[in-house]
């Protein structure tokens, strides 16, 4: 609870989180598999994003980077992926076998060395390398300045203009510098007010 303690001085977050169920960052294992959950959720619904992930899940018995590289594209196109995203997860699995990486490869990794790291993957771009880092490293101070929810919720929270993109996202930027430590935390409080349309400000 320490994060609204010290994001009350911000009152307009404030007063969004104070009545919200407490958010909790969680660390998964097999980052592997949720790098290629975070591919699948590239612009699309989570709703949408999930269903391909069910039956990405369906169709590979233990999805491994060796068993993803030993089914075809047209098999991962047939689970909803288009046609570039099957070659994104491809690539992840190529580029997961060829460095020998595991979970454990990220353990003493800043999140920069993380964002670097998995940059050179074609198709893994910083949002997709964002969201591994939020909700599945566990990575408390990220901020997803490109993800269109974020900008969203800010600009309604705020009173911003989102008609200038440039101008916008200096002040996203800006305003999460106030977040302090818990940048993560709030983009997860962000995205859960903006989805639930019964919250006002």
């Amino acid at each position: 609870m320490q994060h609204l303690s010290y994001l009350q001085k911000d009152k307009k977050l404030f007063s969004i989180i104070q009545n919200m169920e407490e958010l909790k960052i969680q660390k998964r294992k097999n980052v592997f598999l949720w790098l290629v959950r975070s591919v699948a959720g590239q612009q699309l619904s989570t709703k949408a994003a999930d269903s391909i992930f069910k039956k990405f899940l369906a169709l590979i018995d233990e999805p491994t980077p060796e068993a993803v590289l030993s089914i075809d594209i047209e098999q991962l196109r047939s689970v909803g992926f288009s046609y570039s995203k099957s070659t994104y997860i491809k690539n992840i699995a190529q580029y997961w076998l060829d460095n020998h990486i595991t979970d454990k490869t990220f353990t003493k990794m800043s999140d920069e060395a993380v964002m670097e790291f998995l940059l050179p993957i074609k198709g893994v771009g910083r949002w997709t390398v964002e969201m591994l880092l939020m909700f599945t490293l566990g990575r408390e101070n990220i901020f997803a300045v490109d993800d269109l929810g974020i900008q969203q919720a800010m600009c309604r929270l705020y009173g911003w203009d989102a008609s200038n993109q440039k101008e916008m996202k200096n002040k996203m930027l800006a305003k999460a510098k106030t977040y302090g430590p818990y940048t993560t935390i709030v983009c997860m409080y962000l995205w859960k007010w903006k989805d639930d349309k019964k919250n006002t400000i």
